[in-house]
């Protein structure tokens, strides 16, 4: 890289991190707040606890998401790289909430995405494309929100990208010697890593096939180091999941997430239905994350020549993702985050595609200003959807006060959230985010509080449990 590129990059780094700063400090109650905070809660966990990889604990002790009684808060999903960074950064660095220093984390290792996409396109493809790429994933309000949530999916792109990047490096620049290795060694690692933090983002290793092909050709298949990749990729994915089958209890349920979407009516199939292709391509790509317009450059970039075809190995990946996963991808929108840079990359080779054959058009000058004007439209658009996701309810945040100054910290602590554990998490306490036995039994469980809002749930409890505070939103029960 030059650096002229240098330079590029810093400003469009230096813009991406102003836009990903915005709101940063406010409470975890924002969209997806559900999710969110069962992330964040075991980062507080280790925090408060001592930070122990294979026992993850959040706030959640019901039997709502795996249907076993979880007394112990077991929170085995991914492999908690993610968490004890945050973990770690919040004790080094006690300036900023948790809740700050995990946003933060997701901003720096989404800026990390962002320049491996730049520096891939300008090797693969054009400056152009590379500067339009980086733009986009810096700027569009999707991209932007869904890198600075307090999840672990940015996390795992980036280790992703990050391994990607290494490894070609190996193949582009034909080190040899122990920088080989160090490449090598570097990329498998990291990907074993970001399979760990997110199993999902296996469908990667596409590029990383590409590249061995473009090594070895088809002579890979004698090769040892290539066999030795996916070793080194694969065995602690494996072990982790074998591990946690120890912890049913800790593993919420999930066969759901390939063929299925929760309704009112219960899970229903959306497997290749044509609502399931609607609502992704249309309503969720085109329109909430691409604002409408940018949809023309994206095709454009997939159906434009390659030299080399990496670029178009990332496209399939995200395409395999999304028809393996169709539930997961149409009941939530943040699993769309894991082809947020693939989105990028077609949009740079789209807009590429249009400046190198400017010619062909009417005029060069009303070129750029009509790709400059579908850019800004298709930014507010898409800006006029996802604003809302910052919003919160500022109820919610004092009905937590409220718990929290009425409870000891030790207190477990029943709601009727049918679920969310966003009260939970804000109130600083563990307990059930549902009503999922009678009261009773719950206080048998050794649960001290419940709250509700719930006016039939209300009167049947009032007259055996003690009132500790109510008001016209809500009512907290001594169990």
């Amino acid at each position: 890289m030059r650096k002229l590129d240098l330079l590029i990059l810093f400003f469009i780094l230096t813009i991406a991190l102003l836009f990903r700063l915005y709101k940063i400090n406010i409470p975890l109650a924002d969209f997806h707040s559900w999710r969110q905070v069962d992330t964040a809660a075991v980062s507080r966990n280790f925090v408060k606890n001592g930070i122990d990889m294979f026992h993850p604990i959040y706030d959640d002790l019901s039997n709502v998401q795996s249907g076993f009684n979880n007394p112990n808060g077991y929170r085995m999903v991914e492999f908690p790289i993610y968490n004890a960074i945050v973990a770690v950064l919040y004790k080094t660095f006690p300036v900023f909430p948790l809740e700050i220093w995990g946003r933060l984390t997701s901003i720096i290792f989404s800026m990390i995405v962002i320049s491996i996409i730049y520096y891939l396109l300008l090797k693969e493809s054009s400056r152009i494309s590379a500067i339009i790429a980086s733009i986009t994933y810096a700027i569009f309000p999707f991209f932007v929100f869904f890198s600075r949530v307090i999840l672990p999916e940015t996390t795992a792109m980036a280790f992703t990208m990050m391994a990607i990047f290494f490894f070609y490096l190996n193949v582009e620049h034909k080190t040899k010697g122990v920088l080989s290795i160090i490449y090598y060694l570097l990329s498998s690692i990291l990907f074993a890593c970001a399979l760990l933090i997110k199993p999902t983002i296996i469908f990667y290793l596409l590029p990383i096939l590409v590249l061995f092909y473009r090594k070895y050709k088809l002579s890979l298949i004698k090769k040892f180091d290539f066999y030795l990749y996916f070793l080194i990729t694969f065995i602690p994915l494996i072990y982790w999941r074998t591990y946690i089958k120890n912890f049913p209890e800790g593993i919420p349920v999930s066969d759901w997430l390939f063929t299925s979407v929760n309704t009112s009516q219960g899970l229903k199939s959306i497997m290749f239905r044509p609502s399931f292709f609607r609502w992704i391509f249309f309503e969720r790509i085109n329109n909430l994350i691409l604002g409408g317009y940018l949809s023309l450059f994206f095709v454009l970039g997939v159906i434009s020549k390659q030299k080399k075809y990496l670029s178009l190995s990332f496209l399939f990946s995200a395409l395999a993702y999304i028809f393996v996963f169709q539930g997961g991808n149409l009941q939530h929108e943040y699993y769309q985050t894991l082809i947020l840079p693939v989105l990028a990359i077609m949009i740079g080779l789209g807009v590429s595609f249009v400046f190198e054959h400017k010619k062909n058009f009417i005029n060069s000058f009303f070129t750029s200003i009509l790709v400059f004007s579908l850019f800004i439209f298709s930014f507010y658009f898409s800006y006029y959807k996802v604003a809302d996701y910052y919003q919160y309810s500022q109820e919610l945040v004092q009905e937590a006060n409220i718990i929290n100054s009425l409870t000891q910290p030790d207190d477990k602590i029943v709601t009727d959230r049918t679920g969310d554990t966003t009260l939970l998490y804000l109130a600083n306490r563990r307990g059930a985010p549902s009503i999922f036995k009678d009261p009773m039994d719950l206080k048998k469980l050794g649960y001290k509080y419940l709250i509700t809002s719930n006016e039939g749930q209300i009167k049947t409890m009032e007259n055996d449990f003690e009132i500790i505070f109510e008001n016209e939103k809500f009512t907290l029960f001594h169990l």
